[in-house]
């Protein structure tokens, strides 16, 4: 197949009046037929600003139905879709808009003011162009080829530099198959998405599928645990991703325990391995929870793993999903036996095609048709993932390795403690330091002392970090992770 149909259109023919869309705060719904021609509308308002096949149309909105409704008018005249994140700098985004240059910015009047200081020639805001709404629409559809780009997402570089993932129409759709056969989707499915809608996890890792599927999407923008619990219930959501930090205030919040979640049949965690408490909380309630493992440039979604299964298997991420292959490498060789830490390599039609405008940087990445994701994992006995941590941030202690993640665990165990980082910092005599920033839980009155004595019960005197940094709060990342590189420069040196 060298060319795609147009999702929406189809989508809407077969099932136009379920509802695609749904705006948390104020209800505000659009059925698949009005989606499409929200979509169709704007297609036409593009192509009158003199947008061709191929080039980039910015966005920088807040999470907001906008997104659903120009990703598709983008599809239906093979121009590419860039959202911006608006949680960078000024500097950092005014990078991202010169790498990919894009011939029109969408945005928000909330930013307004940051538009107006982006280097992109023609801009219009959300309400200009609702002005045009009912205009006679005469717009032409470019029918794109599987492998032309759809999307392009940015992503923070290792070298501070953002890097363009580029996602063809091909890895959406393979993302969306996989997706809905690995993880049972139908058209009864609806989610809430609070995960920023420029990043993969907020975009793809099910709005596209259940999109592609019939399902319904619930977009949500500023997150509060108190909310997204009535937000569950009102709209008698089935399938929720969240990252730990926003299930860790869920768990925290009184509603918790009252709410039963009766419409929910499984909850999900990614973006960062998930604290045990957080599922011993929802096992506790009888509520199915399973952890995932994605990125953007691949898919983001690559396991499966049935949460009863997940209840025996804690952390685990589970068995490779249906169209994809997953390898454990150390080096060149592949690593076969159980328990032994190798990093992964990913295989499928979910692939990203490259980075934009950065050739260096998807050469080092993409060898012969798989993707060195640069994190390590192991497989037990039966075949099942967990994901160990990234590669840069192992440390090397002593000559001995120590995964962050094991200690960040086992931390994580103390009944004082309510959210950790561990990292290593350089250290003259044994190469690295193992060090953790640790916040307690409120009126805890735990030291640095005892809480080594309660982790050398548990691991290896070598992965007991030497020194302890508490604090009030740990920096955030623009989805909710935990910023171990600014910790890092604030705590490490």
């Amino acid at each position: 197949m060298s060319w795609i149909p147009d999702w929406l259109t189809s989508r809407s023919r077969l099932t136009p009046e379920r509802i695609a869309v749904v705006e948390a705060e104020t209800g505000k719904r659009w059925s698949y037929q009005e989606l499409n021609q929200h979509a169709e509308q704007l297609a036409f308002v593009l192509q009158e600003e003199g947008v061709k096949k191929g080039d980039r149309v910015a966005i920088l909105a807040p999470n907001h139905l906008s997104y659903a409704e120009l990703l598709f008018a983008c599809a239906k005249i093979g121009a590419i879709f860039v959202p911006l994140n608006w949680r960078l700098a000024l500097k950092e985004l005014k990078m991202v808009v010169e790498d990919c240059t894009p011939h029109l910015l969408f945005y928000h009047p909330s930013f307004h003011e940051w538009a107006k200081r982006l280097p992109i020639q023609k801009k219009m805001d959300h309400q200009e162009w609702k002005k045009r709404n009912g205009m006679e629409m005469r717009w032409k559809r470019e029918e794109p080829d599987i492998e032309d780009p759809w999307m392009i997402l940015y992503t923070g570089g290792t070298t501070g530099k953002p890097k363009g993932v580029v996602l063809s129409h091909r890895a959406i759709f393979w993302n969306a198959i996989n997706t809905i056969l690995s993880w049972h989707l139908t058209a009864d499915d609806k989610t809430l998405v609070y995960l920023p809608m420029f990043h993969t996890g907020g975009l793809n890792a099910l709005a596209t599928p259940l999109w592609y599927m019939g399902g319904t999407v619930v977009i949500g923008d500023q997150f509060e645990a108190e909310m997204a619990m009535e937000v569950i219930e009102r709209e008698q959501c089935t399938i929720v991703l969240m990252v730990p930090t926003m299930y860790h205030r869920l768990i925290q919040s009184p509603a918790f325990e009252r709410n039963s979640f009766s419409s929910m049949r499984v909850f999900l965690s990614g973006g960062a391995p998930c604290p045990l408490n957080i599922y011993d909380a929802f096992i506790k309630k009888g509520i199915s929870f399973k952890e995932g493992y994605g990125m953007t440039e691949a898919g983001p979604n690559n396991f499966q793993i049935d949460p009863e299964v997940a209840k025996r298997k804690k952390g685990s991420v589970g068995l490779p999903m249906f169209f994809n292959e997953i390898r454990l490498m150390d080096g060149r060789v592949e690593v076969t036996e159980p328990e032994k830490v190798g990093e992964i390599w990913i295989r499928g039609g979910h692939l990203f095609g490259c980075y934009w405008n950065n050739p260096e940087a998807t050469q080092a990445a993409l060898q012969n048709g798989w993707f060195r994701t640069g994190d390590l994992g192991k497989r037990d006995q039966d075949g099942y993932y967990y994901i160990v941590g990234r590669q840069k941030d192992m440390i090397i202690t002593g000559g001995e390795n120590v995964y962050p993640t094991e200690v960040e665990q086992v931390i994580l165990e103390h009944p004082d403690v309510e959210e950790v980082t561990v990292f290593g910092i350089p250290h003259e005599q044994w190469g690295e330091e193992v060090t953790a920033v640790i916040v307690l839980k409120e009126r805890s009155t735990l030291t640095a002392k005892q809480l080594q004595n309660f982790i050398r019960k548990r691991l290896g005197g070598y992965k007991v970090p030497k020194k302890m940094v508490f604090v009030d709060e740990l920096s955030k990342t623009a989805v909710g992770k935990i910023d171990k590189k600014e910790l890092i420069n604030r705590y490490g040196l």
